[in-house]
């Protein structure tokens, strides 16, 4: 027939198909049978129209109305739309409902079969859609699928087979809702359970078609979520215990049939349109959670179960939900509330309602949990089976007794009850059935959550890998990572990061309730496996997304349950109370964590010990604790990296366990089953005791396999234990109970194997286990400290690469806690460190290299109060440095072996090691001075190594002593150190110090460069004379009454203030020294003149200061610089210059380079250097302005040291400081030297300065203690040797204005001046300020009184001197202007008008023969400049000094004899003949004045000036006859010379005789009245020894007048001496024989007046 054949055949095959038609219609049954398998034969050919096909569905219905055939007709309708697609609209329409009306005929196999073919219409209806669809899908374009309520009810933009289906779909869903269909016309009855079987089956075949076709999905949205959420009502309306009689009809009780498929259509709805129906899914899955609650029926909770089981195995469809809801907004939280509800479920099993009301948890706190548990003792789980027990596996929780049922294998959702489909009835649920899914959900959403998520964060870290060379591992491991900042990851990953995070943060709360309830509840080992594998994955994906808190809590969970109940741990509590706190509501309900209960149904395996700061009993750990500790250190083993802040939780854990089980820290940190040491408390089973080893390996192995965790990770790690270890070291405060050493010990363990990186963990390492060698318990103490030692020790042998020589940053590294370790006072860690540093030097000594100084730093770190022990140690090991090592190690070094041996000399324990080390430093500077030119070399390498470091960064390069070259800087140092100790407390070691530092630098000190000497001289010596000043003017007077021990001290050493004043003396001789031998090296200096000042400076306080042993010596210091005493020179010491106005330098020539050569050139370079001084350039003389300039700063210095010594003091009282002799003698002693340098510029300013000072030295009193030695006997006339240099001194000056110029000679009145001042003392001592003085002779010498000195030696001296200067330099123009020898006469006046008063007779004896010599020489000069004036104001000065000295008011002292008495007249004779031939012969070049007063004195001498306290029988002699009588006869001479030249001088006779004449009337007049008055009484001897003297006057005035010239004679006179005549007449009454024999002879002269009167006749002529 050809291909064309069956297409000819299906155009007529109406006509072909009409007889078959008849054949059915004959209702003959063998004839339809026939026809309908040839209707059937031809469809099956496909040949078959579309009104044929008509035809024979008519034909079906007719047959099917009359119940015929019935199954054959279901096989034809099947046949019909299963082999081609000829059937649409109506014609389906009506076969399908053709189909339903079979399926409910009484005949239960029509029936079946009806439903069958039911089924599979459906089906192909729907694979119609699908073929259609495949076919048209590259011609036309499909509409866009829209989602969200698109309005078109219209199917009319539908192609035919998507047409049917709409309407097929649509009735069903009318059906099942109860209501008319459109388009199955003819439906006479329908169940809902078959209807919702069908939308299931449809829904779940063909998800596409609802999926492409908006038509469609419109009907998922408008009819099929509406008809469930109807359907839904009674179950959710439904609380069961309610009665149901308020309920309008029965059908509201929830009916399992309907509910049941209700489920499946919506596990279908979610699981394929879940993206279609975001709004309807979040009710349905509401609809699901509620459906757990626990006032459901038990069937409804268990179908609900399945069905959400069915979600938890699809993790995709939950992070849809995650995503959908739970990250929007204003939405329920889905996903958060399934686990929750999961959660809640499985908590509302294990509260069997007691009164049958409600899930409230029972209140949770510990005493309310073991009273509620006391009931419930009888286990339910052992059940008897022929005698022997076996254990099901079960949930056990306060006496609620659940089994486990092995219900569906991992990760599938196998359902029981979801799949009765044939049941009516609700069937029984078996116990256990429920809680068993529950738990298999918990563990599939786990395990399908962390699949997923850690798949994709493998692909996420993979691409970021990829794409950028940094891994973002770390990143994920570390803590709080801030995603924003990881710049390279794309939009997507921040997305799927921010959704993992949510469903992790949606999740871990309910999850971690139920799996702690279960943990708590499982007796079945595999159950609890599964439960821990739960939790560590979870905390471990969690650990990955960096969640912090949700990670902490999982393992605190695992941690809990390694630990027994209720233990006491901080850590865990702590993170419990955070969570519990955090309590989450399902459905209204508060919901609380569950804590563990303490009972326990498991197989106890150990009892041990709490580590507690008071263990109270024991605590035992069953075999699920173990198992829980072994998950533990799977987590830490497996996923270390991801823990971070939890490695403390974990390894707190482990730490309690560990102390549980008693294992104890061994060699290298691993841990070793120990004994107990608290007694016989650690009970361990046999099983529990196979275990332990293992356990003890894997903690072993988790510490090893730090070293394959990241940095980050491994510093969480170190952190942690770290923490742990603070802990362990709290609870062990105040006791020495054996404290935890889990913490240390793996601290080193970790250390250990880390060894390959240590630098990124050796700060903390290493800063912890310094905190733990600070621990007052000793054992943790030691270690701590064995920790770090054997650190640092593997460390430093531990071959790094690269090694440890050319990475000397680590090999610092590693040593820094060595020396850390000195922060630390306990001395058994010293001991620990200085052992360890021993071990190092001799093993690792000779390469330590840049490591020296640390190890150094750590002897030198030991302090004076730490014991004598470890100071030994210590300096045990500084000696075998000094003696092995100085020269392997750098020499940078070597300025801090010099520190640190100085250190050791300022110790005070040990006297003996304080000098031993500074011989040690005695024995460094030896070394150095041997290895000069090594030393040298190799620090300047150094120095312009770290000179272009510090270029580089711009910095300027800092070191002590800076500019100074490296090896004279290493010299300072050593300078410095001595220095310090030159001011330690005790004397000895000052001494020793000071002794030492001055002979290293006469020893060694031209080894230095000329420049260092300024450092040397400013930077040390200077700075060391401050501070030995400092201290020694603030030392303690208080007495010291031993020296420590039996030692005595002597009385000059027994205050702190005598004890530094001995040093103030070494140091300040020392630098003196220096400066005096050194002088040609620091002269050239440019500021010489600067430290010159300075010096004096110090000599100055020194000088100053109120100790006389201290000034004393800064005198001979001061001597010593103006080397004055010069030193001894010997081959070290090169002659100095004298460098004192010479202009050129003379004595270059003995300044030869040999004899500057030293006595130890040993090397070249020293050779070179001292070269440098000597052979290039001599020492060169300064020039003489600058010489000048020193020696006026010397001169002020000794001004100020004079002024401030000598001045009085304001105030008296017994701490009044005076100087000493012997120090003002040196003072005054030095001036004379000292004023040779300066004598060009000396002006009378300074004369004046020096005589303020010489004045004020002398006035000095001597204290009583010290005057026996100083004081000759009161009755020798001896100088002191202060008066000495005083004299001395102005002795200098005098010769120096002798031979100097006329400038200087104006100078000659001061020093007279000065000298007076001297010779005053003789009668005035001088006063000392207000300072009482006692006279020798009253001074007690046990008194601490001050006696003035015996001054008249010196006064008498100083007066000698005079008179001497005065003869050279009388004519001097100078001498003459200033009055000189009007000052002299007028100092002579004290002594003389005091005569017998004067202090002592000598001086006025002296002073006498002074004033003599003196005017011999004097008064012819005066003369001589007469006219000038010049000498105007000395004659008055001259006449009062004769008129004190001859008529003295001080009377003889009684004892005084004839014989001296004579002499002391001889005296006055001496004067007055001086008169009469040195002064009267030259009146006329005389003030008349000055004549006329000495002719009254004469005349007073002349008639008498006895004193009247004689006795009678020495009158005679005591009269002064002799003076007066020669006095007469002066006056008389002069009276009638006649040599009268000028009219003056015979003023002056004649003025001299009238007052004589007026005396005499006067003196008979006086007597004459006494007479009468006395009558018979004789008048007293003296009246009449008077009036014979007068008498006897007369007489002789009467004869010289007649001898003389008459006209030299003056009528006046002549008409006196006439007038005295009545007057002597009178005297004859007188009774006294004397006067009238002396009477007589005065009368007889008169006979010659006795002339006639004359005729005029001029007067003399006769």
């Amino acid at each position: 027939m050809g291909w064309a054949e069956p297409h000819t055949l299906k155009e007529n095959s109406s006509e072909v198909v009409q007889p078959f038609l008849m054949g059915c219609g004959t209702k003959e049954p063998k004839i339809t049978q026939l026809c309908l398998a040839a209707i059937q034969r031809l469809m099956s050919h496909e040949v078959v129209s579309e009104a044929a096909a008509g035809n024979i569905i008519n034909m079906l219905w007719q047959l099917m109305e009359n119940s015929l055939e019935e199954l054959k007709l279901l096989q034809t309708v099947l046949v019909l739309l299963t082999t081609n697609t000829v059937v649409h609209d109506e014609a389906l329409s009506k076969a399908i409902v053709l189909c339903f009306r079979l399926h409910f005929t009484k005949d239960n196999i029509t029936n079946n079969t009806a439903a069958a073919t039911v089924r599979q219409v459906v089906t192909v209806v729907f694979e119609r859609v699908v073929a259609e669809d495949e076919r048209y899908k590259d011609t036309v374009d499909q509409p866009v699928a829209v989602q969200g309520n698109s309005n078109r009810r219209s199917v009319s933009t539908l192609k035919p087979c998507a047409k049917d289906a709409y309407m097929l779909f649509q009735d069903l869903c009318q059906l099942v809702n109860a209501d008319a269909p459109y388009w199955l016309v003819g439906m006479t009855e329908m169940t809902r359970t078959f209807g919702l079987e069908l939308l299931e089956s449809v829904l779940n075949d063909f998800p596409q078609v609802f999926l492409q076709h908006q038509e469609f999905s419109f009907l998922l949205k408008e009819r099929v979520c509406p008809l469930v959420i109807k359907l839904f009502s009674p179950n959710i309306k439904f609380r069961q215990g309610s009665s149901t009689s308020s309920s309008p009809a029965p059908v509201e009780k929830p009916y399992f049939p309907i509910c049941m498929r209700l489920l499946r259509v919506v596990s279908v709805l979610i699981k394929q349109f879940y993206s279609l129906l975001v709004t309807e899914c979040e009710i349905f899955l509401s609809l699901l959670v509620k459906f757990l609650d626990a006032d459901k029926p038990q069937w409804l909770r268990a179908v609900a179960v399945e069905s959400i089981h069915r979600l938890c195995v699809q993790p995709q469809l939950l992070r849809s939900f995650c995503q959908s809801y739970d990250m929007k907004q204003h939405s329920t939280k889905v996903f958060r509330d399934i686990v929750n509800a999961l959660g809640s479920f499985i908590q509302s099993l294990f509260l069997v309602p007691s009164t049958g009301n409600t899930s409230v948890m029972p209140n949770q706190t510990g005493g309310n949990a073991s009273g509620n548990t006391g009931s419930a003792q009888t286990n339910p789980g052992v059940l008897g089976m022929g005698g022997g027990a076996t254990v099901l596996p079960a949930f056990e929780y306060r006496g609620t007794w659940i089994p486990i049922l092995n219900v569906t294998v991992q990760g599938s959702a196998k359902a029981t009850y979801l799949e009765m489909l044939d049941k009516v009835e609700p069937p029984t649920i078996p116990e256990g059935y429920a809680m068993s899914v529950a738990f298999h959900c918990l563990l599939d959403l786990v395990r399908g959550i962390t699949t997923m998520i850690e798949g994709e964060l493998g692909e996420a870290e993979t691409v970021s890998q990829s794409t950028t060379e940094t891994t973002s591992l770390p990143a994920q491991s570390s803590e709080q990572q801030d995603l924003q900042s990881v710049s390279d990851q794309t939009e997507k990953e921040l997305v799927s990061r921010a959704v993992w995070e949510e469903m992790v943060n949606a999740c871990w709360c309910g999850l971690l309730a139920a799996l702690s309830l279960l943990l708590d509840a499982s007796t079945d080992e595999a159950a609890t496996e599964n439960i821990l594998k739960a939790e560590l994955t979870m905390a471990a994906l969690c650990g990955r997304l960096g969640l912090v808190t949700s990670r902490d809590a999982f393992i605190t969970a695992i941690c809990k349950g390694s630990l027994p109940p209720h233990y006491a741990l901080t850590v865990l509590n702590n993170t419990t109370a955070a969570l519990s706190s955090k309590s989450y509501s399902i459905q209204g309900q508060n919901v609380q964590m569950i804590s563990p209960s303490s009972e326990s149904h498991q197989q106890v395996v150990a009892v041990g010990q709490p580590l507690a700061l008071q263990p109270q009993g024991t605590v035992m750990l069953t075999s699920k604790n173990i198992q829980c500790m072994r998950t533990l250190l799977n987590l830490a083993h497996c996923h270390g990296a991801v823990l971070g802040t939890s490695w403390q939780l974990v390894l707190a854990t482990l730490q309690h366990l560990v102390w549980i089980l008693g294992l104890k820290p061994g060699v290298g940190g691993a841990l070793k089953p120990g004994r107990a040491v608290e007694g016989p408390s650690t009970v361990l089973t046999t099983a529990v005791m196979t275990d332990l080893p293992v356990i003890s390996n894997i903690l072993s192995r988790l510490f090893e396999s730090s070293q394959y965790l990241d940095d980050v990770s491994l510093h969480h790690l170190i952190n942690a234990l770290c923490s742990l270890s603070l802990e362990a070291m709290d609870m062990a405060y105040g006791n020495n109970k054996e404290p935890s050493l889990f913490a240390v010990a793996k601290l080193l363990e970790t250390g250990l194997v880390n060894m390959h990186r240590i630098e990124i963990l050796w700060r903390p390492l290493t800063g912890h286990l310094l905190e733990v060698c600070q621990h007052p318990n000793s054992r943790m103490r030691e270690w701590g400290a064995e920790a770090l030692t054997s650190l640092i020790k593997a460390g430093l042998t531990f071959s790094h690469d690269p090694p440890l020589s050319q990475n000397q940053r680590l090999q610092l590294l590693l040593l820094n806690p060595l020396k850390e370790l000195s922060n630390i006072s306990h001395p058994d860690i010293r001991i620990k460190q200085l052992e360890c540093v021993l071990q190092i030097l001799q093993s690792q000594g000779d390469s330590l290299g840049p490591g020296w100084p640390l190890v150094l730093g750590v002897m030198g770190a030991i302090r004076s109060d730490q014991g004598e022990s470890l100071i030994r140690t210590a300096f045990q090991c500084l000696q075998l440095v000094v003696t092995d090592f100085l020269p392997t190690m750098p020499c940078t070094c070597l300025q801090i072996v010099v520190e640190v041996a100085g250190s050791f000399g300022l110790h005070n324990q040990e006297l003996n090691i304080s000098l031993t080390s500074i011989g040690l430093l005695w024995n460094i500077s030896d070394y150095f001075f041997q290895r000069g030119e090594i030393i040298e070399k190799e620090l300047n390498k150094e120095e312009a190594v770290l000179q272009k470091q510090a270029e580089e960064k711009g910095v300027m390069l800092n070191r002590p002593f800076h500019p100074a070259p490296p090896f004279d800087c290493l010299w300072l140092c050593l300078y410095a150190k001595l220095g310090e100790l030159c001011v330690d407390p005790r004397p000895a070691v000052r001494k020793s110090a000071g002794q030492t530092l001055f002979s290293t630098i006469g020893a060694h000190g031209t080894l230095l460069q000329h420049s260092t000497w300024h450092t040397v001289i400013w930077k040390v010596l200077f700075h060391l004379l401050d501070r030995v000043r400092e201290s020694s003017t603030t030392a303690d007077k208080e007495k010291i009454e031993s020296g420590g021990g039996n030692i005595l001290i002597h009385h000059s050493r027994d205050t702190a203030e005598k004890q530094w004043a001995e040093t103030w003396v070494l140091t300040l001789a020392g630098v003196a020294r220096i400066f005096n031998t050194r002088r040609y090296l620091l002269q050239p200096l440019g500021d010489f003149s600067q430290a010159w000042d300075v010096l004096l400076d110090h000599i100055q306080s020194a000088a100053l200061s109120k100790n006389n042993e201290v000034s004393l010596a800064a005198l001979k210091s001061f001597q010593e610089i103006l080397q004055i005493v010069s030193p001894v020179r010997d081959s070290e010491k090169p002659d100095t210059p004298p460098a004192i106005n010479v202009s050129v330098p003379v004595v270059v020539g003995t300044t030869t380079a040999t004899s500057l050569g030293r006595s130890f050139m040993r090397t070249d370079s020293i050779g070179e250097r001292i070269g440098r001084y000597n052979g290039s350039e001599p020492p060169v003389i300064t020039d003489e302005i600058e010489d000048l300039n020193l020696w006026w700063a010397a001169w002020n210095s000794w001004y100020r040291i004079g002024s401030e010594s000598t001045r009085p003091p304001i105030t008296c009282d017994k701490l009044t400081f005076i100087p000493s002799q012997p120090f003002l003698t040196a003072l005054i002693q030095i001036f004379p030297a000292l004023y040779q340098h300066i004598k060009t510029g000396f002006s009378m300013d300074d004369l004046q300065k020096l005589g303020v000072i010489l004045h004020g030295a002398v006035s000095v009193p001597i204290s009583s203690d010290a005057s026996p030695f100083i004081l000759p006997s009161y009755t020798e006339a001896v100088l002191t040797s202060l008066q000495e240099a005083v004299l001395t001194a102005l002795d200098v000056l005098q010769k120096a204005i002798c031979v100097g110029s006329e400038s200087m000679q104006i100078m000659y009145p001061a020093i007279f001046d000065q000298l007076l001042a001297f010779v005053e003392f003789s009668c005035k001592p001088p006063q000392y300020g207000q300072l009482e003085t006692k006279h020798i002779a009253n001074a007690k010498y046990n008194q601490a009184e001050w006696v003035a000195l015996n001054y008249v030696p010196f006064a008498e001296r100083s007066l000698e001197v005079v008179v001497d200067l005065y003869q050279k330099t009388a004519c001097h123009k100078a001498v003459v202007t200033e009055k000189v020898l009007q000052n002299i006469i007028k100092t002579l006046r004290i002594p003389l008008s005091l005569k017998y008063s004067c202090p002592s007779e000598s001086t006025w004896k002296l002073a006498v023969s002074s004033l003599l010599k003196v005017l011999s020489i004097g008064l012819p000069v005066a003369r001589q400049h007469a006219s000038s004036g010049k000498f105007d104001s000395m004659w008055p000065e001259l006449a009062n000094t004769f008129e004190d000295f001859l008529f003295t008011k001080s009377t003889p002292p009684d004892n005084l004899s004839i014989q001296e008495f004579q002499k002391n007249e001889s005296i006055d004779v001496e004067v007055v003949q001086l008169i009469s031939t040195e002064i009267l012969p030259y009146a006329n070049f005389i003030p008349k004045e000055f004549v006329g007063q000495i002719m009254t004195m004469l005349n007073k001498g002349s008639i008498h000036s006895q004193s009247s306290s004689f006795t009678e029988a020495e009158i005679d002699i005591r009269m002064r006859e002799e003076f007066s009588k020669v006095c007469f006869e002066t006056l008389l001479q002069f009276s009638f010379s006649n040599k009268v030249t000028t009219p003056q001088e015979g003023y002056i006779s004649r003025m001299a005789l009238s007052v004589l004449l007026k005396r005499s009337q006067d003196v008979l007049h006086r007597y004459i009245e006494d007479e009468r008055l006395s009558g018979k009484c004789p008048l007293p001897r003296q009246q009449v020894t008077e009036i014979i003297f007068v008498l006897k006057a007369v007489s002789t005035l009467i004869d010289s007048l007649k001898k003389t010239q008459p006209e030299n004679v003056d009528a006046n006179t002549w008409a006196q001496v006439i007038a005295l005549y009545p007057t002597l007449v009178e005297c004859i009454t007188c009774s006294s024989s004397e006067v009238c024999s002396a009477l007589k002879e005065a009368l007889v002269p008169f006979k010659d007046f006795m002339h006639p009167p004359a005729s005029k006749v001029q007067n003399g002529e006769s």
